[in-house]
This record gives C-alpha cells, structure tokens and sequence, in this order.
C-alpha cells in the first residue's frame, strides 16, 4: 500500500486498466475507479462485498478454480488470459487479466491488472478477415497465374503450328509454280508459233488445278471456323455420289500404286447433302488414305445402313495412326508425320475440313486405327431421309463449244489484262461474243453504246470498284435485266452479300469454274 501512495492516488484510481486486489479466499480488498467504471460498481459495493470469482460467469469460475488458481499457487503469477467479467447489470465484458500474488503483512493477496478485450477481439476479428481476404487474393492470384502460364503455353504451341503451317503453305504453293514455270520458259525458248503440247497442257491445268484445291481448302476452312459456310442441301442418292467420287479417285490411286475397293449397296442411300460438299469429304479422306499408304496397300470405301444412319467408311492397310494421335488428328494443321506430309502434299487442315462439313450436315466422323503399321479407317454417319416421290433428272451441262442458243454479248470487265483475255477466251470457246475492258469508264461507256446481255466483272478496278460500276449499270435503262456476274478473289459471305447489293445476279471466286459459270449464266440469261 505504501507504494501505491507514494505513486500518489491519480495513479492508481485513474490507471488506464482497472486493478483489483483481492484475498486469498477472493474478497476485494481495494479496486480502482476504472474497474468500477468498467464493470458499473460503486466502490462500496465491491470492498468487503463482493468476492473476485463472483464478478464471473460460471464459465470463468471454473477456469478460475481448474487453472488460475492453482497456477498463482504454483508459479505465484498469470499472464494475459482472456476472461469475461460480469457488468453490474449482468452482461458480459471480455476482459485481459494478469495477476500476482505477493505476500503483505504476513497474509496472501492476489494483486489483479485488467484491461477490456472488446478492442483488441474486434482487432483479430478484422485481422482474421483481412487475412483470409489476403488468402483468398492470393489464391486468385495463383489460379489467375496458373490459368495465364496454361493460355501463355497454349499460345507459344499455337505459334509453333502457325509457323510450321506457313513454312508447310510456301512449300506447297511453291510446287506447283515450279511446273508452270518450267512449262512457261519451254514455251518462251521455243519459236512463238509453237503450240502447247497435250503434257504441258496437262502439267499446267494439273497444277493449276492443285493450287486452287489449296486455296478453297484454306477458305473453306476459314468459313467453317466462322459459321459463314452455305449448304446447298438437297435429297440425293449417296450410292450414286459415291460411286463417281471412287471413280475420281482412281487415278491417284493407281498412280501411288495401291488398289481401291468399293462395297456399295445396289439399294440408294437418301440423304440430305450438298452434293459438292460430300463429294468432297469422300475425296479428302481417300486423299488422305493415298497420302499415308506406302505402295501396295489397299483401300477401301464402304456404304452401309444402321439405325436410320448412312455409313460410310473409309479404310486403309496404310501406315496407321499411333493412339495418342486418335483424339488430335482432326485438328487444324495437325500432320502424323510434317515430314513425310511435306513430301506427299498438303497442309494438315483436310480432316479439319472433314470433320467441319460432316458436322455441318448433321453427322459425325470418328478415325480408329489399331496403332502405327496397322492402317487406319474413317467412319462417317450421316443420317438417312425418305426417297423422294419423284427422282431429279440430272440435266448435263452444256460441252465446250456446244451452243443451243444464238451467240450471247458477254463484257468482260478486268484491269489484269492477262486475266481478261484468257477468260475471253475460254468464254469464246463457249461461244460467247466477247468484249473486254480494263477499265470500269471504259467498260460503261462501251455497255452504253453497245449493251451486252452479261458483264463480269473484276471487283477491284483502279478507277470504279466492281460494287459502284454494277450500281452505276443498273440505274441505266439499258442495265436493269443485264446480267452481272462478280469474278473476285473475296469469298467470304460478307462479300456474295456486298456484290448481291450493289445488284449483282452471280458471284464467283477466282479462279473460276469455267463449266459452272457457263451453266449458271446461261440459266438465268433474260
């Protein structure tokens, strides 16, 4: 007590923790003003009143007697332990407490400092919030990581086959410039009355032939990829289409030395297909088979029906496919082997392709193969359809230089020069009467003072796009019923839909079909 008075009273009833002195049997002996203040007591309702465990809930009392007490008689001290203290009007105050018990005037007493827990409690509280938060971001931020290094190693792999499919797309295109150059330096070394021989006849309309294969793959792919490609779907005999694709296919086959064997039904397979798409899945995946069979192996093309499904099967004794290649070989760009693909042809994107236009026609395509050496087989299920009532009749296209009709003025409108007399001239085979500009003013005002009964027309003419001369014929009298006919390389649908707006009937992408455009022309000619 000494000390404490000579601390001087402030001190001690103003502490900033309130301090309680109690006996060894628990009375209060002293308590200080900010204890009172605290737990709502007058100083002489605690002195002598009321014993230190029965300002606890029953809780506390029992931590008292178990652990506190018998920790003050053995260590004679504790130290910050949390304890609630009852208010005055019986609520709970979360209180720190540390004691001592000491030894004055002969007798025990326990000397108690406490200090109100309700800060610091709502402290961890946000501390444990805000660490959990932490925990959280992190987390995110991990998974974001995580999620960031999958898209960065994705996107090196994209790159890879981006750069292995350009280095595949030179090479390719490069082949057959080879032969046409070789064909048009033969023609320029020899006297210029010469005329083409039949080989280099075929050398240049086979490799021709091959680069727009190339190219339509590639724009046929870009379109699927983008939902812009159009079926022309119609009821047709799959016997039938796949009789004349085998017939087609003959010749590479033979020329690779394999055998091919058709197993078609004698009954006609219905379905609804756009014939030239068909045709072209059942030529990829025979391509496909040429491409991965060594000389003497056999192919095979099967036709069956299941469970309201056509069934068409493509197989091979090739080389196969390993079975970690099952899932990956439809693809864009992806190649068994880019070496041996390089040096049989191709850009790996001809199953994409497959599967693309299956899909498009409401089927699937699945590839098995027992693994490397084992040959590979192609199935493709295309759902059946009701025979029609009555069978289209085919109407063959008109032969080159067979005409029906009188002589039709056709204008051919192209600022490549080259282009446009070579066209002239097929059309002339066709027995058009031909006349060319390679200028879109030139071209109006020969319209206008000889109007043709067709016009094609390059899109992309130095002075007057293809767009703005088509409008231009059409508001004059003598263009309404003109026939217009786009000849561009753009080919998307945005493109059919920009000529078909500015009053274009047709629209062909370069290189043309010669036999197409002559049997769409003449159909619609007024």
């Amino acid at each position: 007590m000494d000390d404490w008075q000579a601390a001087g009273p402030d001190l001690w009833e103003h502490a900033p923790c309130g301090l309680l002195i109690a006996a060894a049997d628990g009375v209060v002996l002293r308590v200080n003003a900010t204890l009172c203040r605290w737990l709502g007591y007058e100083l002489a309702e605690l002195v002598g009143v009321k014993r230190f465990p029965e300002l606890m809930p029953m809780g506390a009392r029992v931590f008292l007697q178990t652990h506190w007490t018998p920790l003050l008689q053995i260590q004679g001290s504790v130290s910050e332990v949390q304890l609630d203290l009852l208010h005055k009007d019986g609520h709970r105050v979360p209180m720190m407490l540390s004691a001592m018990r000491r030894e004055r005037d002969g007798r025990l007493q326990d000397e108690i400092a406490v200090l109100v827990a309700a800060d610091r409690k709502l402290y961890e509280r946000e501390l444990l919030a805000a660490r959990a938060k932490a925990e959280a971001v992190a987390l995110d931020l991990e998974l974001a990581q995580s999620k960031l290094r999958q898209a960065n190693e994705a996107l090196s792999a994209e790159h890879l086959r981006k750069d292995e499919f350009l280095a595949t797309l030179a090479h390719e295109l490069r082949n057959p410039l080879a032969p046409l150059s070789n064909v048009v330096e033969t023609i320029k070394l020899r006297s210029g009355a010469a005329q083409l021989s039949e080989r280099e006849l075929q050398v240049l309309s086979r490799q021709v032939a091959q680069m727009a294969r190339l190219v339509d793959d590639l724009m046929n792919v870009s379109r699927i990829s983008l939902g812009r490609i159009d079926l022309r779907l119609e009821s047709a005999d799959l016997v039938q289409l796949l009789r004349f694709v085998a017939e087609e296919a003959s010749a590479a086959v033979q020329a690779a030395g394999l055998s091919l064997r058709a197993e078609l039904p004698s009954a006609p397979l219905w379905a609804s297909v756009d014939r030239a798409r068909l045709t072209q899945i059942v030529a990829n995946l025979l391509n496909n088979s040429v491409k991965y069979s060594l000389p003497g192996a056999r192919i095979g093309l099967r036709a069956t029906a299941s469970d309201g499904e056509a069934v068409i099967e493509v197989s091979d004794t090739g080389i196969g496919i390993p079975p970690d290649q099952l899932t990956k070989i439809f693809s864009m760009f992806s190649q068994l082997t880019p070496a041996l693909e390089r040096s049989q042809g191709g850009l790996g994107i001809g199953l994409a392709l497959v599967k693309g236009l299956v899909g498009l026609h409401g089927g699937t395509v699945e590839a098995y193969s027992e693994g490397v050496g084992k040959g590979s087989r192609f199935t493709v299920r295309l759902p059946l359809i009701a025979p029609p009532v009555v069978e289209a009749q085919a109407v063959p296209a008109p032969a080159p230089g067979v005409r029906a009709d009188d002589a039709v003025a056709v204008m051919i409108v192209d600022d490549n020069v080259d282009a446009a007399e070579t066209l002239g001239a097929v059309m002339e085979l066709f027995g058009y009467r031909i006349n060319v500009a390679h200028s879109a003013l030139d071209a109006f005002r020969a319209m206008a003072a000889s109007p043709p009964r067709a016009a094609v027309l390059d899109i992309g003419l130095p002075d007057m796009n293809g767009y703005e001369l088509a409008k231009k014929i059409r508001s004059q009298p003598w263009g309404a019923d003109l026939v217009l006919v786009a000849a561009t390389g753009w080919g998307q649908e945005s493109d059919k839909q920009a000529a078909r707006d500015a009053g274009f009937d047709l629209h062909f992408t370069k290189p043309l079909d010669f036999i197409d455009l002559d049997r769409q022309l003449r159909a619609i000619l007024p």
